[in-house]
């Protein structure tokens, strides 16, 4: 149904319903929570439409396309208020990833474009759009997951460099730092010669245990058991010594579990972390949103200097090795959604609500 038709005025809350509507339109302000339409084109909108503004008297409102299209109006080609080119768009984008993913060699953009049907100038800005990457930078992305994988399990250097689509050592060795975060034959001895020294205690969200290296912190988990807690920790460092020291990491237990009971500062805490270039640039910027407040997906790719990078850097939040320390809990989706979070999301409330408590009692 019409929230208010073209040139003329309901009365009373719809008078500032529709004026309100009518300012956001003027500020092409994003939103999916009602379209305008204009009577001389025939065609209805979303609100932050980059199409020339039309008068004031020439539209109308409604609250889906559905309502729209019943009073004869059609989809623009520009917003796409309908989703019908961006559903496509996304499986174009999907079959061009699963081709990437299946490939033993890192496809050409003319191939990938020349599957999609597009131009290659199209099917650039495409991908680009709804992965935040262009298709070399994925595909490269794959390889070092393959290469990383394959040194994981043992596999020599050059068979796994081999293995995974590289032609070369050298090519993997001069983008070693973007490509693993570690050298390969680091990520190959997974932890090998290392000792992590860990602890376990009780916080308020039930089991809590931290490992760290002579470098740093390197683990921290908690709300499991610990048998899954030191699982997870032996599958990122699958060839490290393991040892239980209490004693050494009496500092950093104590420093979470005041961290956890009044949240008004930053987990200061020495870190280890190890991850791709891109991965440690997220972590970086994680650390920059301060207590009591929450970021987008969509900010934080633009804070990291990637606006486009939102699914990317949500894997950078997934991946984080040190909850708490990089607070990746202060993410949100662009509705405000807590979406997924490692240790559950009924946990990632609490901690939300508990620092924004501790900042309004500051």
């Amino acid at each position: 149904m019409a929230l208010c038709s073209a040139g003329r005025h309901s009365g009373g809350m719809n008078i500032m319903l529709e004026d309100a509507m009518w300012q956001r339109v003027l500020a092409r302000e994003a939103g999916d929570d009602f379209l305008y339409a204009v009577s001389t084109m025939g065609i209805y909108c979303r609100p932050g439409c980059p199409s020339p503004r039309p008068l004031r008297r020439n539209v109308a409102f409604f609250q889906n396309w559905t309502a729209a299209e019943g009073q004869g109006f059609r989809a623009c080609k520009r917003c796409d208020p309908k989703g019908e080119r961006a559903r496509l768009a996304q499986a174009v984008v999907r079959d061009a990833c699963a081709f990437v993913e299946a490939s033993d060699e890192m496809p050409s953009l003319a191939v990938l474009a020349a599957r999609s049907g597009y131009s290659r100038f199209h099917f650039l800005r495409m991908f680009r759009d709804h992965t935040g990457l262009t298709p070399r930078s994925y595909a490269e992305g794959v390889r070092a997951r393959r290469l990383q994988s394959s040194l994981a399990t043992g596999a020599r250097v050059v068979d796994a460099v081999l293995d995974s689509g590289f032609g070369s050592e050298s090519r993997v060795y001069e983008k070693t730092g973007a490509l693993l975060g570690m050298t390969p034959g680091a990520a190959r001895r997974g932890g090998a010669g290392e000792v992590i020294r860990t602890a376990f205690a009780d916080c308020p969200f039930g089991r809590l245990l931290v490992g760290a290296t002579d470098k740093g912190v390197c683990f921290l988990g908690f709300a499991e058991p610990d048998d899954s807690l030191m699982g997870d920790l032996r599958q990122r460092f699958p060839k490290a010594s393991v040892v239980a020291d209490d004693a050494a990491l009496a500092s950093s237990i104590e420093a979470v579990l005041d961290f956890l009971q009044e949240p008004r500062r930053a987990l200061d805490l020495p870190l280890d972390l190890r991850g791709t270039a891109f991965q440690q640039r997220v972590w970086q910027t994680l650390c920059l949103i301060p207590p009591g407040e929450t970021r987008t997906y969509a900010q934080l790719a633009d804070m990291v200097g990637n606006p486009k990078a939102i699914r990317a850097v949500a894997r950078g939040c997934a991946t984080n090795p040190v909850s708490l320390a990089v607070p990746c809990h202060r993410v949100v989706g662009s509705d405000g959604n807590l979406t997924g979070y490692r240790w559950g999301v009924p946990r990632k409330q609490a901690l939300l609500a508990r620092e924004a408590e501790a900042q309004a009692q500051a």
